[in-house]
């Protein structure tokens, strides 16, 4: 079973066409078809407040410590979003315009926890690319961090794939 957190989505959706891999996970995640223009999809939604805060420098980008914690963070308690947001990678400029040549999802049991209070990947979205997979879903009033802020909740649907897998 493979589990993607955001873009980790695209990744397992690519990798999980692997023949060892049984079920996949998404906590709110992008899910791309084969060969989308996920950015193209994304502006059909109303557009997720963290986005304005991703800035470009030399290549790589990352959120603004405000958008970080009151986007992408929402809902952490404050001293681990410091920490979250200390520890922040950057992501290369042309990431999420990277396109995934197969959608594992489309032949894989597959599960999608929908977040209804995130700031980073619209809800509604979120609930078009969970009926397109036509994925299990668990609804959580949570930001893009439920398996912070909802520990039990997302372990719970993750052991649940496991189990039908």
């Amino acid at each position: 079973m493979l589990v993607g957190h955001s873009y980790g989505g695209s990744v397992i959706s690519q990798a999980g066409d692997h023949p060892a891999v049984d079920s996949l996970v998404y906590l709110p995640a992008r899910a791309p078809m084969a060969g989308e223009d996920y950015p193209a999809l994304t502006a059909r939604f109303p557009a997720a407040p963290a986005g304005a805060g991703l800035v470009y420098q030399n290549g790589f980008g990352h959120l603004t410590e405000d958008a970080f914690h009151n986007d992408f963070a929402n809902g952490v308690p404050t001293a681990r979003a410091r920490v979250l947001y200390a520890a922040q990678g950057r992501v290369a400029q042309d990431l999420f315009s990277t396109k995934t040549t197969t959608a594992a999802w489309e032949t894989k049991p597959n599960s999608y926890v929908i977040t209804t209070a995130d700031r980073t990947t619209a809800p509604e979205l979120q609930r078009f690319v969970a009926a397109r997979m036509k994925a299990r879903t668990t609804v959580i009033n949570s930001g893009h961090l439920s398996f912070i802020t909802h520990p039990d909740t997302v372990t719970r649907v993750i052991l649940e794939a496991v189990h039908r897998a």
